[in-house]
């Protein structure tokens, strides 16, 4: 048989016996209610914290000022000071303790059995390596630069020195990022008149001999004590904090300050940010990061009553209650929610019954929960409550209508596939449609194919928390039609081959065509799970339902109606899901526009405001997003690799009745790549300045990636949210259900039928279906594996894997297509020398993932053009090729 005849006629019917298609569909419809009622049970409507009570501190009256942290999975509190004789407006003296409260358990009894080596309190402290970091502090007399660790041995608690600050600080802040110490802030002296503008950072990563405090650039604004810092995605946020001067009798008094600012590490760089809604003053430090860009702050001094709390006395109301959260993306403020506050007609022997919100108090994690430990509830009062707050999601209840939605267009698509399946009686039908598909179908499924979930949440995610640099990346993809459709498309066509690894045989050897098929194969297993992962995290956060469970739905249901519709299926779905995507799209562009004031032209203004539309990255960062770096993995990385070399595109091109359909669906699909991408990209920038205008809309995320999502459950009408998510699911099912095939169709035909020729037509198809179902169980385990894997952007993470995989194989067909002196074992000389280079530059090298196409491509072929010049082999021509 030669390699042409396997494209036979034989009949083959579908593997099913004692079950109509009316059967399977109605088990299906059974299995989706019940996914439904799972759905429809798991939706909460939880608050910002859930508040509860460790066992208060044994010492009645509380503490101030106390270091706080975690050792070897204890809390400790240490040190402190209050008025134990009666408030300072009696005339008693504050005191000082170096006491320590030791906490195993949650519902254990505190221990009190040990001690600091001085009093101490006011000081910094954060949990570094199962330590208690303590930084500065003071007493009645004077304030220290001592810096040490308490160590916590399961029955002792050892204190390990470290290099002193720089200078003696008291009233500090401090946080804790990548091993690093920063404290910013404080008072030199008791008796001084002045705050410090100081900025310092201690890495405690290397040797205690070698630690070495380095003294920073400090923030552009005013000295201060108390403010409050933060850490959220490896930034450091400086939050209000007073002012000292001296005042008319000689004595500090203060100025309360809401100015803020943003400090990177990297860039070593401040910038301000909005300023907080009121001054937060001595506020429990550090504030609470919330998913990836919210920050939590409690409480603080607002200077109100700061002037009056000899005069009020008993009759101090305390600190506010407000909860504010900051969010790093839109830069703006919002109250959500308050602290417990709960004031009794008798406040009790100390003064401090019932609940207030605290100051000058340190927040430590401690069994994934935050404790806030005793501190300052009103001047001169303090409390012995330990409060353990546990951050909850915010998502919304997702509607019966919405569920009802998505379950009708979910059974839909397995409809489709059961419909197509009628026609599927050859591996012809089951692989290329039987070369009837119309050019613009082709051309919408390879659009479709090409816009996975990925791109359609995460594309939005990044204008919305970057600009437009990305939109080179689709423009790519038109601007390489021609050099596809001129010099690919004719080789892949006249050819008459089912993968376009065929092709690597006929020009090199078979060795290089199954190195093709199987890296094709080895991507896509990979591909597989990201691509399923991304929405499922998106839908379990504004949904509530589990995300193993969501993962669970889409791989199912896009298998089953892929091992029944074939191509065919796949790419008639593809269509369908592309103008849902596209149309909900234009939706929630149209629904974000009318809910702004200024409409479109407050989109633009505050866009063009925050630098939202910038184009291109001028700089020649080889790390970074710089323009070179886009233009580069437009070209490689994100047109000639998918494009050239990828079965579930390539496959398209096959679908259609000749070549001239063919190049009309490349072109198709150009165009509407750099539609979608204009679209895409205004639809992030609107949600920037929605939620910039709205910012109490906008729920704590765990990831980026999620934020389209959120809009379309909680702003688009129902119905219509429930039909855009669905179409976000029938996304992932796409690309899914593309992996699966093009694996299925490369196997099948680069080795099954490569290596057994003389199998029956039926026995070929029925391995392409059953490998399709084991390939859906695991895709879907492979999505699962990788839920909790921590990718910020899974955009990126996707392009890197392809460029890695795929360079080399891009390498591959310029090869066979542009030369004639290139053998086989040039060829491979090449990939081998290929695969080297993108393993040295992924490993050892920071460079832009964009470039690992360019990278693998450009060094396949340069080395095996080189090698054929420095070792000629003879190379037989075919013409026509």
């Amino acid at each position: 048989m030669n390699k042409t005849e396997h494209k036979c006629n034989y009949e083959h019917k579908l593997p099913v016996k004692g079950m109509s298609y009316g059967r399977l569909l109605l088990v299906v419809l059974l299995v989706l209610s019940q996914i439904a009622a799972v759905m429809a049970g798991t939706r909460e409507v939880p608050g910002l914290l859930e508040w509860s009570q460790l066992p208060p501190l044994p010492d009645p009256i509380g503490l101030a000022g106390p270091f706080a942290g975690v050792s070897n999975d204890v809390l400790i509190i240490a040190g402190g000071a209050n008025f134990p004789d009666g408030p300072f407006w009696e005339g008693h003296a504050k005191v000082w303790y170096d006491r320590v409260f030791v906490l195993t358990e949650p519902q254990g009894e505190w221990i009190s059995d040990f001690k600091l080596s001085r009093p101490l309190g006011y000081g910094v402290s954060v949990t570094w390596n199962e330590k208690i970091v303590c930084l500065g502090g003071g007493d009645k007399d004077r304030h220290y630069a001592d810096v040490f660790m308490l160590d916590w041995t399961g029955d002792k608690l050892e204190t390990i020195g470290l290099p002193p600050m720089p200078r003696s600080c008291a009233f500090s802040a401090g946080v804790l990022v990548d091993n690093i110490v920063y404290v910013a802030g404080g008072q030199e002296s008791p008796s001084g008149t002045e705050a410090l503008r100081n900025f310092w950072s201690l890495d405690l990563s290397g040797t205690t001999q070698n630690l070495k405090w380095e003294q920073l650039e400090p923030w552009p604004g005013k000295a201060r004590i108390l403010p409050v810092m933060a850490a959220q995605e490896g930034n450091i946020f400086l939050i209000s904090g007073a002012r000292l001067y001296k005042g008319a009798d000689g004595k500090a008094t203060r100025e309360f300050l809401t100015d803020c600012y943003c400090y990177n590490p990297q860039s070593k760089r401040w910038k301000r940010i909005a300023d907080s809604p009121r001054p937060i003053v001595a506020a429990p430090n550090p504030g609470i990061p919330l998913g990836h860009a919210h920050i939590l702050f409690m409480s603080g001094d607002d200077g109100e009553n700061f002037f009056r709390a000899a005069e009020l006395k008993d009759r101090h109301p305390g600190f506010a209650p407000e909860l504010f959260v900051y969010h790093t993306v839109t830069d703006t403020w919002t109250k959500m929610g308050e602290f417990p506050k709960r004031i009794p007609g008798d406040l009790g022997k100390y003064r401090n019954a019932g609940t207030w919100p605290p100051v000058t108090t340190t927040i430590t994690k401690w069994k994934g929960r935050y404790v806030v430990p005793t501190g300052e509830v009103r001047p001169g009062v303090r409390t012995p409550n330990v409060f353990w707050a546990k951050p909850t999601a915010l998502g919304g209840s997702f509607g019966g209508v919405n569920y009802a939605v998505l379950g009708i267009y979910l059974t839909a698509l397995i409809a489709m596939g059961f419909y197509f399946a009628r026609r599927e009686k050859t591996t012809d039908d089951f692989f290329l449609a039987g070369r009837r598909i119309p050019w613009w179908a082709a051309g919408l499924s390879i659009f479709g194919t090409q816009l996975s979930a990925i791109t359609y949440l995460a594309m939005p995610a990044r204008s919305y928390a970057t600009d437009w640099a990305l939109l080179i990346l689709n423009m790519g993809i038109f601007a390489i039609a021609p050099f596809v459709i001129y010099f690919y498309l004719p080789i892949l066509r006249r050819l008459n081959i089912t993968t376009a690894y065929e092709y690597l045989e006929k020009r090199f050897h078979v060795s290089i065509r199954l190195l093709g098929s199987l890296s094709f194969v080895a991507f896509q297993l990979g591909r597989m799970g990201i691509v399923v992962l991304l929405p499922a995290l998106a839908m379990s956060a504004v949904t509530g339902l589990n995300v193993y469970l969501c993962i669970a739905l889409m791989g199912i249901l896009s298998t089953v109606y892929t091992v029944f519709g074939g191509i065919e299926a796949v790419i008639w779905t593809d269509v369908l899901q592309g103008a849902v995507l596209v149309g909900g799209a234009f939706v929630a562009l149209w629904i974000i526009v009318g809910d702004l004031d200024g409409g479109f032209s407050q989109l633009v203004s505050v866009g063009i405001e925050n630098s939202k539309f910038n184009p291109a990255h001028l700089n020649w960062d080889w790390t970074s997003d710089a323009l070179i770096v886009v233009i580069l993995g437009a070209i490689f990385t994100n047109s000639l690799v998918p494009y050239t070399t990828d079965q579930a595109v390539i496959q398209r091109y096959l679908t259609t009745p000749d070549e001239r359909q063919a190049a009309k669906a490349i072109w198709l699909n150009g165009f509407l790549a750099i539609f979608a991408g204009v679209l895409f990209l205004s639809v992030g920038t609107g949600l920037f300045v929605f939620y910039k205008a709205n910012p109490q809309r906008l729920a704590p995320l765990e990831a980026t990636d999620q934020i389209f999502a959120l809009f379309i459950a909680r702003q688009m009408p129902a119905g219509l949210a429930g039909l855009v998510i669905a179409g976000v699911f029938a996304a992932a099912m796409s690309s899914l259900d593309s992996s699966m095939h093009s694996i299925s169709t490369a196997v099948t035909t680069d080795f099954v039928r490569r290596f057994r020729p003389n199998l029956a037509e039926s026995t070929y198809l029925l391995f392409a279906r059953c490998l399709i179902i084991a390939l859906g169980l695991s895709g879907t385990a492979t999505a699962m594996l990788m839920a909790s894997i921590e990718i910020q952007y899974l955009w990126d993470f996707f392009l890197g894997f392809m460029g890695l995989l795929g360079g080399t194989l891009a390498g591959l067909f310029m090869l066979g297509i542009f030369t004639q002196r290139v053998g086989a074992t040039h060829a491979w000389i090449g990939a081998i020398a290929s695969t080297g280079m993108l393993l040295y530059v992924k490993l050892a090298t920071d460079l832009n993932s964009l470039l690992y196409g360019a990278i693998g491509t450009l060094t396949c072929f340069s080395v095996a053009c080189l090698w054929s010049t420095i070792t000629p082999t003879k190379v037989e021509r075919v013409t026509g090729w």
